[in-house]
């Protein structure tokens, strides 16, 4: 693709780093503030060495009482819109039934092993807090999508590794409402845990009937919602039980995911990068225009690079087009323009003459693609120039693969760019990654710990990115601004 298709990446970069470094220094003070603290910070769950300054002084602000000077020095503000489990003290908690709405569900292999445990992991610093502070704890969730009860989708297998990582026996009840739900629930000590079934074995759960709510409900005395994979449905479980309980308040990982994908994304350090790719302009419009709002400059990978070439009037061979989305992509760029944000297409791409592992390959120009190949990576050069463009960066939020990453051949671009976020990070960038495969992506590269934010949610993730309102985050209680 000849260069002068899309705008320059560093003329609007340079003119930004400016202003970002009054916002830099801001930082310095809670970096070194939070460093003392950060085996706090691990214990509790949140992520890796790089978490982000400010949300883990918010974090610290909760755990613990700043006794030096320094500490007492600093004098900050933290908007919150909704009310924190870290909000909640022992006093409120003690001897209190909590539901907690987490997101358990999990991958399984054919014989009901855990294949990735991560979302069991995430839900635990929640779990715990409620656990350490005497609440009698009543998780909910899902598994599949299960029409009725079905064996397979129980949360029985999921039982020992939640036991292991709290370091209690955590008890399994055969239901999630009835008598025997009601029993297990009155025999449950301080600090307890009971799991509750499958919540999606009854329908109503999905079609978020009230009476069904408010047998959930029925069980506790406050309710957590730590499910932000699920805080986009409003379900009985993430949104109804919140109309019958009171507090109603974000767990750490939902709480998390909005100081993240909200906090960080409205208001970043700047210059600001999105990277946003799959395989369809279709899925990812509205995340496209709203970070075009936000950021300094946008990155495009994945299959949907076609259909903005193909705009342009390039040859695209046989690669991934959306015919019927070519006056978006031309608005798109154009809308980038007017914005003055610099979008950034791949100046090289790897074709193949089919579309399997073991196709044959090899690297052309954006602009060369011949008939009867298709793009389904993006080449060494367009590595090399996003890679110097994300250097000028302070924020980055990414949202979806370079190219067809499931197959080795064309997974080269992909892992690339999470490396090259993970270098990154480590310098100080904060680095975001927004729900889906790129969160397969960092893992499989082994460099997800690096990150400042892994997100759990996919369409959760995606439906928060394009701006939109959450039913499960709408229905929890308001919260006043934290003094830190």
């Amino acid at each position: 693709m000849a260069s002068a298709a899309v705008p320059s990446s560093l003329s609007l970069l340079h003119s930004s780093s400016a202003s970002s470094s009054t916002t830099t220094r801001r930082s310095a003070t809670l970096v070194h503030l939070t460093s003392a603290f950060r085996p706090s910070l691990r214990r509790l769950g949140f992520a890796g060495s790089f978490a982000d300054a400010a949300f883990s002084a918010h974090v610290l602000s909760k755990i613990h009482s700043f006794k030096s000077s320094s500490a007492k020095s600093l004098r900050a503000v933290i908007t919150m819109r909704k009310k924190s489990v870290g909000d909640l003290t022992a006093t409120d908690l003690k001897g209190k039934r909590a539901f907690v709405r987490v997101d358990l569900n999990v991958p399984l292999d054919d014989n009901q092993n855990i294949t990735d445990d991560t979302r069991i992991r995430a839900a635990v610093p929640t779990i715990k807090y409620l656990m350490n502070n005497g609440a009698k704890v009543i998780l909910a969730s899902h598994l599949g999508r299960p029409k009725g009860v079905t064996p397979k989708y129980s949360l029985a297998p999921l039982v020992p590794r939640l036991s292991e990582l709290l370091g209690i026996q955590v008890v399994k009840a055969n239901d999630c409402i009835g008598p025997e739900v009601v029993k297990l629930v009155a025999a449950l000590p301080e600090g307890g845990v009971l799991l509750l079934e499958n919540v999606r074995f009854y329908k109503e759960e999905e079609k978020n009937d009230p009476e069904f709510a408010k047998k959930l409900a029925s069980l506790a005395d406050l309710y957590v919602n730590d499910a932000f994979g699920t805080a986009h449905r409003a379900h009985a479980s993430t949104e109804g039980v919140a109309k019958y309980l009171k507090p109603s308040v974000a767990g750490f990982l939902l709480q998390k995911e909005l100081d993240y994908l909200v906090g960080a994304v409205s208001n970043p350090k700047r210059p600001f990068a999105a990277i946003v790719g799959g395989s369809k302009v279709s899925s990812k419009i509205g995340v496209i225009e709203s970070l075009l709002e936000k950021c300094d400059l946008l990155l495009l990978g994945g299959g949907m690079i076609f259909t903005f070439y193909k705009a342009q009037g390039l040859s695209v061979g046989s690669s991934l087009v959306e015919d019927d989305k070519l006056d978006l992509a031309t608005s798109l760029l154009a809308k980038a323009k007017a914005k003055g944000v610099s979008l950034l297409l791949p100046s090289d791409v790897v074709i193949a003459d089919k579309f399997a592992p073991d196709a044959n390959s090899k690297i052309v120009p954006s602009s060369e693609i011949p008939d009867g190949w298709m793009g389904l990576d993006i080449g060494p050069d367009s590595v090399k120039k996003f890679s110097e463009a994300l250097d000028t960066t302070q924020t980055i939020i990414w949202n979806g693969p370079m190219g067809v990453f499931e197959f080795d051949k064309f997974a080269v671009g992909t892992e690339a760019i999470a490396k090259k976020l993970s270098e990154l990070s480590k310098k100080g960038v904060t680095t975001i990654i927004g729900g889906g495969d790129s969160v397969a992506a960092v893992e499989k590269v082994g460099v997800a710990d690096a990150m400042s934010h892994i997100s759990t949610g996919g369409g959760a993730s995606l439906e928060l990115l394009e701006g939109k309102e959450l039913p499960g985050v709408l229905a929890l209680d308001e919260a006043e601004p934290v003094p830190v």
